[in-house]
């Protein structure tokens, strides 16, 4: 008999879980109890059980619970004192941690086993339900089955598990079909090994037809919903402190998807353990993607990407809960290999998978920035010939691009001022000339982009000073005002202006120069004389004289 605190064990659960995590767990035991039992015709069959009020919009009750069918080795003496123990090592060698089923009661207040067993040349049906104080097992029956039923009805060895009256929160989706396609992204590592054929799968609402073959995603050639893609180099390795870590990467194309985000999945024993979008890493996969003409009426076929990641690494590193890793997210040199540098190169196989498609939207997005470059900011010319764009959105903005090379310009800049301050601290003059000579080189282009900003904000301004000089349709000319502000705001002066707000430049370039500035404020007191415009040299601050200009 065990005792522990199940209450305070389930409330410790919190890294990584979500209410499809119980029904997950179910249906991997029961893979793994059709493995032990080393049958041929291995079938699971899940059923929805629904309460309450039917939903206005779909008629759908919400969903109360499941139910897992197997036909596996069942709860035996060794399963079911496995069971009753925490952190039991018995499916150690399948990467069990001895505490999945615990998760169920997170989301759950009801756990129901009933189990057909050999014991012997007998079999003999168990059932208890999960307790939620100090025991594991409650109310559990062990009865035998008689010959003469096992000689008139197929008697086989199996589990039915039933996990029901769910917690807090209603489960996250009500259909089918949604259902099953989170199901089957959650378990496509089963569906795709090789080495251990997946036992058929089907799910369907309780006491109802129809029901939907979770392994027909994959197999259904004439509605194939997965495809996997032809990768270049799937095999990821890694050295980190001598130590060397291998990876493998499986990319699938997943038509007509649940959500329009591609993906990267971080895999430990053949279960997705965390996901990121493929964009976070690789802008251009943003957008879903499209084969031309492949629905039947020749309508394009959506599709997004998806990105699976296996190895021992990840299998040994898998936390409790199986919801994350117990390495580091970001990338350390000392530490082992960090969950980004796995994911961004895992991004970058996703990226040559799809090939064509994402170079055609990376030739889009330089297009873009291309002409803007031209048409709005021709000063960035030079530095969006060496600016890295892809960390850029697919489709960037006019702003994103702006500052995009404005970071560029200040990092070109930051770089120019390093090199000047190493070349000043440098005894040594043997190469001194040929660096003077490159860096004086890099702050020219630098300048260059400066002065291209500079002439075409001019020519801006030139413009809208000439459209106020022009004659409108009435034969009138724009009011003083007008042309006054373009050149320098009126009841303003140098210390309430910053320098880009005024163009005393129109009326003569030193003015740029003059250490204060004033228009239309009054000279001495509150009613003297208001200058159109009064402005005094640096002489003027150190007792020189006042030089009034009038427009």
């Amino acid at each position: 008999m065990s005792n522990i605190n199940i209450k305070r064990a389930v409330d410790n659960i919190r890294s990584g879980t979500n209410a499809y995590t119980p029904i997950i767990e179910l249906v991997v035991n029961a893979i793994q109890a059709i493995e032990a039992a080393k049958v041929t015709n291995g079938r699971i069959e899940i059923r929805i059980i629904r309460e309450g009020q039917n939903d206005m919009l779909d008629t759908l009750k919400p969903v109360d619970g499941f139910v897992v069918t197997d036909n596996g080795i069942g709860f035996n003496k060794v399963h079911r004192d496995s069971f009753d123990t925490l952190y039991t090592a018995e499916k150690a060698d399948y990467g069990g941690k001895g505490f999945g089923r615990f998760t169920c009661l997170k989301y759950f207040e009801q756990f129901d086993v009933h189990s057909i067993f050999s014991d012997g040349d007998a079999l003999r049906h168990r059932s208890f339900s999960m307790g939620t104080e100090n025991d594991i097992i409650i109310n559990e029956q062990v009865v035998d089955i008689d010959v003469e039923t096992r000689s008139t009805s197929d008697v086989t060895t199996g589990t039915n598990i039933k996990i029901s009256k769910i917690k807090g929160v209603k489960f996250p989706d009500k259909n089918l079909d949604i259902i099953a396609r989170v199901l089957v992204e959650k378990l496509l590592p089963y569906f795709i090994d090789k080495n251990n054929p997946c036992p058929l799968i089907v799910i369907g609402d309780e006491n109802e037809a129809p029901t939907i073959t979770l392994n027909d995603y994959l197999k259904n050639e004439d509605n194939q919903q997965i495809v996997e893609l032809t990768v270049p180099n799937g095999l990821l390795e890694f050295d980190r402190q001598g130590q060397k870590e291998s990876f493998e990467v499986r990319v699938f194309k997943f038509y007509s998807p649940r959500t329009q985000k591609s993906k990267i999945s971080l895999v430990a024993h053949r279960r997705e353990v965390t996901d990121i979008t493929l964009q976070s890493y690789i802008p251009e996969f943003a957008d879903e993607f499209y084969d031309k003409g492949g629905e039947a009426d020749g309508r394009d076929k959506n599709y997004i990407i998806k990105a699976y990641v296996f190895g021992n690494y990840l299998d040994e590193n898998v936390s409790l809960e199986r919801g994350t890793f117990n390495f580091q997210k970001e990338s350390d040199l000392i530490l082992g290999v960090s969950q980004n540098e796995i994911e961004a190169a895992a991004a970058n196989v996703a990226r040559e998978a799809v090939g064509v498609e994402i170079s055609a939207r990376k030739e889009r997005k330089k297009t873009r920035i291309d002409e803007y470059v031209a048409n709005d900011a021709p000063w960035h010319r030079l530095i969006s010939q060496d600016a890295d764009f892809s960390s850029l959105p697919m489709n960037p903005s006019p702003q994103e691009i702006e500052i995009h090379l404005q970071r560029a310009k200040f990092e070109k800049e930051i770089n120019v001022r390093r090199e000047v301050a190493e070349i000043l601290a440098n005894t040594e003059t043997d190469e001194l000339k040929q660096k003077v000579v490159e860096v004086v080189d890099k702050i020219s282009q630098t300048s260059k982009n400066d002065l291209i900003h500079y002439v075409s904000m001019r020519k801006c301004v030139l413009d809208l000073f000439s459209k106020t000089l022009e004659i409108d349709e009435d034969g009138k000319y724009s009011s003083e005002a007008d042309v006054h502000d373009i050149i320098m705001p009126r009841k303003k002066d140098s210390d309430e202006l910053d320098y880009e707000q005024h163009n005393l430049w129109i009326l003569d370039e030193r003015l740029n120069f003059a250490s204060y500035v004033a228009s239309e404020k009054p000279i001495g007191n509150p009613k003297g004389k208001r200058p159109t415009l009064l402005y005094s040299t640096s002489a003027w601050r150190s007792g020189g004289t006042i030089r009034p200009a009038i427009l």
